[in-house]
This record gives C-alpha cells, structure tokens and sequence, in this order.
C-alpha cells in the first residue's frame, strides 16, 4: 500500500470496486453466507467465475489494508459502513 496518508482513498476506491463486482456477481455484502458462496462456487461462463475472481481478490486486499492500518494504530472502518449509501435528513 502506498502510506497511511492516502487510506481513505484506497479504503474508497477499493470499496467501491468491490461493491460493483459483488453486483455483477448478485452478491448481498450484508449478508456473509451469500459472500462465502460466491467465493466457494465455481462458474461455467468464463466471465462469471472471472468476476468471482475478481471479487475474492479485492476482498483480500481489503483484509490486508485493514491490517496494516491496525498493525499502524489507525482505525479501519467496516466495509458496509463506507459502502452502505442511504440518505440522511438534515434534522
């Protein structure tokens, strides 16, 4: 990774490329059981297993960034928190 000054970036961009792959793979992140499927399922259409690839490995990269920022004493944020967009009302 590239230093901890650019973590919030690399946390959103890497979210952002794992919430899109989860799409393609019709993958509900909330829901753990429909993640660990996908990873364990092997597709016959040559894109679809590649999209599951895909996903599996930006999911270990996750896991790795989110490490290196604890080993760092920063605090990493849950994937869903910066994935999850809902709107808020101004109160």
């Amino acid at each position: 990774m590239s230093g901890f000054e650019h973590y919030d970036r690399e946390l959103r961009d890497l979210d952002n490329e794992i919430r899109r792959y989860a799409a393609l793979c019709h993958v509900d992140l909330s829901k753990r059981h429909e993640i660990e499927a996908c990873l364990k399922m092997r597709h016959d259409d040559w894109a679809a297993d590649k999209a599951r690839e895909s996903l599996q490995g930006l999911l270990i990269l996750r896991i790795k960034l989110e490490t290196e920022m604890i080993e760092l004493g920063f605090d990493s944020p849950p994937l869903l928190s910066t994935i999850e967009i809902s709107p808020r009302k101004a109160v």
